[in-house]
């Protein structure tokens, strides 16, 4: 593995019925007001808005909506919400949602603290942000790991471009499989999905070669296939609920990319294409993968072996014929649990929009291939 320094502050709170005792707990810890930051509708006629916000009131809070948050953020509302915090004096941040209220509250808390405009800091400076106001999330749709790290992908409507960008920390997260229940089943596949993909994108990173991050991934990708069947198969089973919660976060709080410099090439495609379309996350990523893995097939035959044999239980008689029968593994499985192949399937049938998500999205170096934009424009365009 290549060096590394580790240092992880997010504290868990995990188990089923768990988030009422930990948000108290950790309301003792913060100020007087709170950002209460969630999504659409769904957490008010769910009645968890009710709960959070009475718990919140029992602990002496003054409580400040901020709803809205689309699943696709946007830098619009990360500017309306750090208006907000600075107008109203927030002491504290809660995110209650998914990947999407999370990171858009990530960025909330940085550009809060700044004068300046955090989009231009980071891209044109190449400089971070240092002070942030303090934040906690409580998950209710897992499978992005958010709540795990200070990365963030926000929308810039006006760039049409759908980047990373730098944030806070949380002090802490809830990982209450109970606040899952409420979500269409294709809502979790989709989350689900997404986990499998950050396993992937860091397995197939440098170093190529065996490693003890990636024999902890290849535990993690396992336990995700696992689980997602037996969900899928009963949509009751809290036990599997927690588990793809809890493989959500490892995914992300940088325990498998110790020593690592991961890939994800295909999620920075799949965010180029997010900008220009309302495409889902998790089934941009079904799309895209099988076809990306073939395109690396040549560079990558090794590490997708490893991961045919390890993780699919597949093999072949030969390194490439292996690595070759595990992507159609994750093809089989891409269909089996439902999700799309094609872009068509989701609405997507502009080539230009493919041409401009190849030619805008971000090159990773972690890759084991160097894509150029015309072959990444080609793989995009196999999957129409």
């Amino acid at each position: 593995m290549n060096n590394f320094t580790y240092q992880y502050p997010v504290r868990q709170h995990f188990g089923k019925g768990c988030a009422e005792d930990a948000i108290k707990k950790e309301m003792t810890r913060v100020g007087k007001n709170i950002l209460l930051a969630y999504g659409g509708g769904s957490l008010k006629r769910t009645g968890l808005y009710d709960k959070i916000v009475g718990w919140l009131h029992e602990c002496g809070k003054t409580v400040v909506d901020f709803g809205g948050i689309l699943p696709n953020p946007t830098y619009a509302k990360v500017q309306e919400g750090a208006k907000i915090v600075r107008e109203q004096g927030i002491d504290f941040i809660l995110a209650v949602g998914g990947g999407s209220v999370i990171d858009c509250c990530k960025i909330v808390s940085a550009q809060a603290r700044l004068d300046e405009d955090i989009w231009e800091m980071q891209y044109t400076r190449h400089q971070f942000s240092m002070e942030f106001v303090p934040m906690g999330a409580v998950v209710t749709a897992s499978g992005t790991g958010a709540e795990q790290n200070n990365g963030a992908v926000i929308t810039h409507t006006e760039k049409k471009l759908k980047q990373p960008l730098v944030g806070a920390y949380h002090s802490f997260a809830v990982l209450d499989s109970d606040l899952t229940k409420t979500l269409p089943m294709k809502q979790v596949i989709s989350g689900a999905f997404d986990t499998l993909s950050h396993c992937m994108e860091t397995y197939m990173g440098r170093p190529q070669s065996d490693n003890l991050s990636d024999e902890i991934n290849e535990a993690v990708m396992r336990n995700v296939i696992k689980n997602l069947r037996t969900l899928i198969a009963n949509p009751n089973d809290d036990f599997a609920r927690g588990e793809l919660m809890w493989d959500s976060a490892l995914a992300e709080n940088s325990l498998l990319k110790l020593g690592k410099q991961t890939d994800f090439q295909c999620h920075m495609l799949e965010h180029a294409v997010g900008a220009y379309t309302n495409c889902n996350h998790g089934q941009g990523l079904a799309i895209i993968h099988p076809t990306l893995y073939r395109h690396l097939l040549a560079e990558g035959k090794e590490k997708l072996a490893r991961m045919a044999e390890r993780v699919w239980n597949v093999k072949g008689d030969a390194v490439e014929q292996t690595a070759m029968l595990g992507i159609n593994t994750l093809e089989a499985f891409i269909k089996e649990i439902g999700m799309p192949s094609r872009w068509s399937k989701i609405g997507i049938t502009d080539k230009t929009v493919l041409r401009a998500a190849a030619d805008t999205c971000l090159l990773m170096p972690g890759c084991c291939k160097p894509f150029t934009r015309d072959e990444l424009f080609e793989i995009l365009k196999e999957r129409m």
